[in-house]
């Protein structure tokens, strides 16, 4: 769907001269009544809420996911079987990139997010309603599609993932039962960007609070009985409540406007199906960096997959947290360039960007200077053993090189994809990266192993966002790319010291408790004190223009 706003051509600004005011629809006083909220002026007050709500919710489902992957480590520790679990584990990673945080998301909100703001606007009808009743039913036959081939092919997918487990069989059985998460994660996505466009952040935050809890109860009270397949019916589970957890919020806010047959009897244009394939594309091809990885690490000793996996989703928590401010401002930037601001849009993503690379940098240090000890108290207990610890730490140490340059990717291809235009560029910066990372990981994974393919993660996506960087000035918001590369410089320089000091005082400590408090103290201290000392003003810029320019957040 592509709709043009008063003063644009097919998305682009008109030209000059004077252009006729049209007069505004007359709204119906109850109407008026009923909705004064949805043209609120700015308040100060929208990102200590909608932030706040947003950051604290993502804390639980981080926790929980960890809770998630200690569980698996205990019950089911780091090999053969736990191996053949998380080949079918690439099934949710991609449906949840897809169709939740990147791929289905980007479309969507901004789309919604116009449409919202034409119903606030008074335009005759109800843009949102009509808008759903065109995508909803569409998108989920094909979710529904979409799962039930992944069900039938389930050998074929395993064969190719993962050609050298031991036991593929029971990879079989869980992706059967992880696939059904196309379907659920699809919906969950879909109500997802609705309530996003419509600022509402509470449901969307906790769906990975009810996911993940569906999953560990799960282990727990199938374990003993289904071993690892316990997990898989737990995606199962997680998933349903994903969607259950958010569609009375949307079915609340699609009844605030009530509109009769004749209101609706106009259709909304369908989506632009050139955007919605180089969106997903996209994501198809980010996602494949799984794929590289568990092909390489099936080739190794069992146990190597596990590695991987536990080591990927403690690096990539500072990632998730420096991006939730993007997720907050996405619908505020895509709807600034439907209205013509790009100078608004221009300086919020600018700020995002140096807040982003202050975050995930801080974060990054604290992992390179603490791993061991953060693995050994997550992980080290039950069957996960003293060298599987060893061998973790090493790899999360690895990947945090890479930490800048997922943080980057993802926080750059809102600003290609805001403007609702289809661009083929993002797909083939990451196209490139893929290459990168495969080359690397092929020559390095005999010599290196686990540590090989971690390093060519790094290497590739760091190439994939130096290109996005590269190629955004005339395809997305147009950022100054120097001003922008000139402030991530700094808290780079800030991180690797920080990261040496904090390294060389948690490795002096025997305890794995004190060693982390101690690391990640010094850590923060040396960081922030020469973030400041250099001039790295991603915090504080951020901070002020988001809480002067954005609006109030309602969070029912």
């Amino acid at each position: 769907m592509t709709v043009t706003p008063p003063g644009t051509t097919d998305g682009a600004p008109a030209a000059p001269g004077p252009v006729p005011t049209p007069a505004p629809t007359p709204v119906p006083a109850a109407r008026a009544a009923a909705e004064p909220t949805d043209v609120a002026p700015p308040t100060g007050r929208f990102l200590a809420r909608a932030t706040l709500v947003t950051a604290v919710l993502t804390a639980v489902g981080s926790l929980l996911g960890l809770g998630r992957d200690q569980a698996l480590s205990y019950l089911f520790g780091a090999g053969p079987e736990t191996d053949a679990f998380l080949v079918a584990w690439t099934v949710p990673e991609f449906a949840a990139t897809l169709l939740i945080e990147d791929g289905l998301a980007i479309v969507l909100v901004p789309m919604i997010s116009v449409a919202v703001a034409r119903r606030a606007q008074g335009a005759p009808g109800d843009p949102v309603r009509a808008l759903v009743a065109t995508t909803l039913p569409r998108l989920s036959l094909a979710f529904m599609a979409a799962a039930a081939l992944l069900i039938a092919g389930a050998p074929y997918l395993v064969k190719v993932l993962a050609p050298g487990l031991p036991d593929p069989g029971l990879a079989v059985d869980c992706a059967r039962l992880t696939a059904t998460c196309v379907f659920t994660f699809g919906l969950a996505g879909y109500c997802s960007a609705a309530l996003r466009a419509h600022r509402r952040f509470v449901a969307p935050a906790a769906i990975y609070v009810a996911y993940n809890t569906g999953i560990i109860a799960a282990m727990f009270v199938l374990g003993g009985r289904w071993g690892v397949r316990a997990a898989a019916i737990g995606v199962a589970v997680g998933g349903g409540l994903m969607v259950l957890s958010q569609l009375p919020f949307l079915v609340r806010e699609l009844r605030r406007k009530s509109a009769t047959v004749a209101e609706l009897a106009e259709p909304a244009r369908p989506m632009d199906l050139a955007l919605v394939s180089t969106v997903l594309l996209f994501g198809l091809c980010r996602q494949s960096q799984v794929l590289i990885e568990r092909f390489l690490g099936s080739t190794l000793p069992a146990g190597a997959i596990s590695h991987l996996n536990y080591a990927q989703k403690v690096a990539q928590i500072p990632m998730t947290f420096s991006l939730m401010l993007c997720t907050v401002t996405f619908p505020v930037v895509a709807q600034a360039l439907a209205q013509g601001d790009t100078e608004l849009a221009r300086s919020r993503v600018q700020k995002d960007l140096a807040l982003v690379s202050c975050i995930v940098l801080l974060g990054a240090a604290v992992i390179v200077a603490c791993a061991p000890q953060i693995t050994e108290l997550l992980f080290q207990r039950g069957a996960f053993t003293p060298e599987d610890t060893a061998a973790t730490a090493a790899v999360m140490r690895v990947y945090a090189l890479g930490l800048l340059g997922h943080a980057m990717v993802g926080a750059l291809v809102r600003s290609y994809f805001s403007t609702r235009r289809p661009s083929w560029y993002p797909l083939a910066a990451m196209a490139t990266g893929i290459f990168v990372t495969s080359c690397i990981g092929a020559v390095t994974v005999g010599g290196w192993g686990v540590l090989g393919i971690a390093a060519a993660n790094a290497a590739g996506i760091t190439v994939t966002a130096l290109l996005l960087l590269y190629g955004i000035g005339g395809r997305g918001v147009p950022i100054h790319v120097r001003q922008v590369v000139a402030e991530m410089s700094r808290p780079v320089r800030a991180a690797v010291v920080a990261a040496a000091v904090g390294l060389f005082c948690a490795s002096r400590l025997d305890t794995p408790v004190l060693g982390l408090a101690v690391g990640s103290a010094v850590v923060s201290v040396v960081f922030v004190a020469l973030a400041r000392a250099l001039g790295a003003c991603g915090f504080a810029s951020a901070l002020h223009s988001v809480t002067r320019r954005l609006p109030y957040v309602r969070n029912r």
